[in-house]
């Protein structure tokens, strides 16, 4: 029933395999590559979040549903995988900024919350009657050292990142941010450039298809764009084919 060199080693969350793998984090892994796909860049002037929003049904209302998540004013995150675990960790990241900001009267460090969360995941990988969250995040933002860009895994690892995409068709997106990525864009450019490789992998039909944020240096303040401006933005991108 189970592959040999597996067998056994997937049932619970405390057992290494003999090659040194935990099963379970690689199936959250698996997870997170069949989510909807998020991007992520970063450049001289700011920070860019670009993330897919699927119509789930015909009478599917887009406003109830979000892929961008501000967690302080500073800082914004866009996850792909299992969206109910997704609200979790949100919600816990929204409240070590609020702690941070009431103990310290000042912004969190993006790294420093982005190591917050991957503490809590990292908790997830090593006691049983548990399970690995099935999600990853891209964390986006403006702080003392700049623009910063994270992405964290399902096992509790997080990497700094110029440009990154998630979830699913990440590998193209991915492709066509190494070819056309660039450090020294304006952030408008950087905008344009976040949704360009978003659409390069998946069918971008309107507006309400794609949620996008960004911050700049300048402002140190991550927002949403709104639909109208969304519109105007994917006039400028060509569809996919």
């Amino acid at each position: 029933m189970f592959p040999p060199a597996m067998a056994g080693y997937d049932r619970a969350i405390t057992i290494f395999s003999p090659e040194g793998k935990i099963y379970q984090v690689e199936y959250a892994g698996e997870a997170v590559k069949r989510g909807w796909p998020t991007v992520g860049v970063k450049c001289k002037s700011g920070v860019v979040l670009a993330a897919e929003k699927r119509k789930i049904s015909a009478l599917f209302d887009p406003s109830s549903l979000e892929k961008i998540y501000l967690i302080d004013e500073h800082v914004a995150a866009s996850p792909s995988g299992l969206l109910a675990d997704a609200r979790i960790l949100i919600d816990y990241a929204r409240d070590v900024t609020l702690s941070h900001r009431f103990i310290y009267d000042e912004p969190i460090d993006v790294e420093f919350l982005t190591k917050a969360i991957c503490n809590l995941k990292q908790q997830y990988t090593q006691f049983g009657g548990a399970r690995p969250f099935g999600v990853a995040l891209i964390v986006a933002g403006i702080d003392r050292h700049g623009a910063r860009l994270f992405q964290t895994d399902p096992s509790g690892v997080y990497i700094g990142y110029l440009a990154t995409a998630i979830g699913a068709e990440s590998g193209t997106i991915t492709e066509y941010l190494e070819k056309n990525y660039k450090h020294d864009l304006e952030i408008g450019e950087c905008v344009e450039l976040a949704v360009r490789a978003l659409a390069s992998a998946v069918e971008i039909t309107d507006s309400n298809s794609i949620e996008v944020a960004y911050a700049t240096v300048e402002e140190k303040k991550m927002r949403k764009m709104t639909a109208d401006e969304v519109a105007t933005l994917l006039a400028k991108v060509p569809k996919k084919a």
